[in-house]
């Protein structure tokens, strides 16, 4: 397996452990509900509906935008080499190893710092379509293009 397929399915991984969390805490949060709803205690029964509902809503939206990251990298195919920096690309840097891919953070793979970045991201941007040998310049930073995969 090549570092770009485990880096791939290291931050995959990462998604989907944060779809069934947020799954598992929908799932809690409608059994509270449910419970909740068998008490009668009046104003505060109904604070506490409330604050549930709040919370189960929050929760969907943060499942659905886990979910359109999961879907968005489940797009990349972590087996296709580019000759210039596009969405998927494993770029090699000066400052290290760079997954174009979704805004994932850091991670350690193989002894290898790698960040995820987004397309959208300012130094995402100015790295896209560039080809080995080709310098990103961003905050005063160079970025010298090693290696692509």
């Amino acid at each position: 397996m090549t570092l770009k397929q485990k880096i791939y399915n290291h931050y995959l991984h990462l998604v989907v452990e944060k779809v069934n969390m947020l799954q598992q805490v929908l799932a809690d949060l409608k059994e509270s509900g449910a419970n909740e709803t068998k008490s009668t205690a009046g104003d505060k029964h109904e604070t506490a509906l409330a604050m549930l509902q709040i919370e189960q809503a929050n929760t969907r939206a943060q499942l659905q935008e886990v979910l359109t990251q999961k879907a968005a990298l489940e797009k990349i195919n972590p087996l296709l080499c580019a000759a210039m920096i596009v969405n998927g690309s494993l770029i090699k840097t000066n400052r290290g190893y760079l997954f174009m891919s979704i805004a994932l953070g850091k991670a350690v793979i193989d002894n290898n710092a790698v960040i995820a970045l987004s397309p959208q991201s300012p130094l995402g941007q100015k790295l896209m379509g560039l080809q080995v040998g080709n310098v990103a310049l961003i905050n005063n930073m160079e970025y010298y293009i090693e290696g692509i995969e």
